[in-house]
């Protein structure tokens, strides 16, 4: 059999809920799911016919080793999925003010650098925001995520000069239409369109992961917005095995909240046959050369 390793980390041994539907699929094909820590030093990443970054969620806490990790591999040739330096370039949230300085439309931005002495209130004002989140440039799952105003940012200034003193920082006008329309995730499998889902925050939050009370439904979008989410996509100069792009609907324009190509959650049983497109597009990368 193929061996073909799933990352993950030490706290999810077995992986995630939809690995189990994948390994399903490929196991009678002959290829056998691996699943490994990507901080495990004793794993020889050479030895499998493909490696899939699949659910090493606790990689921001210690971005420094994960972006290390994954130069480790990109020197000894290992066959990772998304290749390492798309995922190096995928970490840290900057990418976003690259993207808007290409044209594409995106929530805007401020990246705060670490040990800045910026003013939150400033900001907001300099930028027209009467309403704006923060959170970590490195970041999942909303950690350390919050929402401010221009009336509460003087009050909020010690504990936002605290998470910048730590770590870059961003800034974005919070965006209405998460709590009316949610915001829309669109998963693409080998550079093409598979599906999507609509996510919504519970009625006294924003935050839309299920850990903080979001929920998912499938989303069937028009042909104009897949066609924008895939723009974004052909900004990526890198062949992807999977990747989540994350946005909110303002009318009918699409505008780009996160760009997911390194551990995204692919809510793979809201649609048919998505893990086995998943599936074939995996056996497909065992076939490839790093």
């Amino acid at each position: 059999m193929s061996r073909v390793a799933f990352v993950t980390e030490s706290r999810l041994p077995e992986g995630s809920d939809e690995d189990e539907l994948v390994s399903a699929i490929l196991t009678p094909r002959g290829i056998d799911v691996v699943h490994t820590v990507w901080d495990d030093a004793s794993v020889d990443w050479t030895a499998f016919a493909s490696v899939v970054i699949r659910s090493p969620w606790d990689y921001y806490t210690k971005a420094d080793a994960f972006c290390a990790w994954l130069t480790s591999l990109d020197v000894a040739g290992a066959n990772l999925w998304n290749r390492p330096r798309t995922v190096l370039d995928n970490v840290h949230k900057r990418y976003l003010v690259d993207f808007a300085a290409r044209g594409l439309p995106v929530v805007p931005t401020v990246c705060v650098p670490r040990g800045s002495d910026r003013d939150l209130r400033r900001v907001l004002a300099d930028n027209g925001w009467t309403s704006a989140v923060i959170k970590p440039a490195i970041s999942a799952g909303a950690h350390l995520t919050w929402r401010t105003s221009i009336e509460a940012a003087t009050g909020d200034q010690a504990r936002f000069a605290a998470q910048a003193a730590d770590a870059d920082t961003l800034v974005q006008p919070f965006m209405p239409s998460i709590a009316t329309r949610g915001e829309v995730s669109l998963v693409f499998i080998e550079g093409r369109y598979s599906h999507a889902v609509v996510k919504r925050p519970r009625a006294d939050d924003f935050r839309v992961q299920t850990q903080h009370g979001g929920v998912a439904d499938a989303w069937h979008p028009t042909d104009a917005i897949v066609e924008q989410a895939a723009a974004v996509l052909r900004e990526v100069a890198a062949p992807l095995l999977h990747a989540r792009v994350d946005g909110v609907l303002e009318e009918d324009r699409f505008v780009l909240m996160e760009l997911e190509i390194n551990e995204p959650y692919l809510f793979l049983s809201h649609a048919p046959d998505a893990a086995t497109r998943f599936a074939d597009a995996i056996q497909h990368t065992c076939a490839v050369s790093p």
